[in-house]
């Protein structure tokens, strides 16, 4: 990391997404998306997304169960979003596995810090004794190098998202003392 990077890394704050945050993270979400995704995903199914501050402000007041959401800051201006909890994956779930369901700065912030305070902030919560999850588009190369630079490797399970073609995703997996 550069100086100039590490400067920028400690300007980000990370706090717990509340009530009232709903607008922010569809918009980081939606912005995160169309940048990272453009050239993975169809464009015609980046293009109709739209930020859904409502939908968002209804999971922030009625989150599920052991859901967390944080929220990257920089200056006061919410830039990157990072939403975890327990794995939705049948072969994950028993076994205590959290899963990382969500992690995306805005495109001005990348490679910043954001992603790894999130991160960061996600796993000391979730504690480093668990194994968590995430899955990501097999052709997203710079999530990928993210995630292993973070100590997330590939586990060999694969799936298709659905986006008018089918777009493959692999699974990463970190390693804790909870083994699936």
């Amino acid at each position: 990391m550069s100086t100039d990077q590490a400067r920028q890394a400690a300007a980000v704050r990370v706090r717990r997404a509340a009530a009232g945050d709903g607008r922010a993270i569809a918009t980081v979400r939606v912005s995160g998306w169309r940048a990272a995704y453009r050239g993975i995903v169809p464009d015609a199914f980046l293009d109709r997304m739209a930020p859904d501050p409502a939908a968002r402000e209804g999971l922030l007041r009625a989150p599920r169960p052991g859901v967390r959401e944080y929220l990257a800051e920089v200056g006061g201006d919410v830039v990157g979003w990072l939403a975890a909890g327990p794995s939705r994956d049948p072969d994950h779930a028993a076994a205590g596995v959290h899963e990382i369901y969500a992690c995306y700065a805005v495109p001005g912030h990348w490679r910043r810090g954001v992603g790894r305070a999130l991160m960061a902030a996600a796993l000391r919560d979730i504690g480093e004794g668990r194994a968590v999850s995430l899955w990501t588009f097999r052709d997203n190369e710079r999530a990928r190098r993210f995630y292993e630079a973070c100590g997330f490797s590939p586990d060999g399970r694969e799936r298709d998202f659905h986006a008018g073609a089918p777009i493959p995703e692999v699974r990463y997996l970190r390693p804790g003392t909870a083994r699936p």
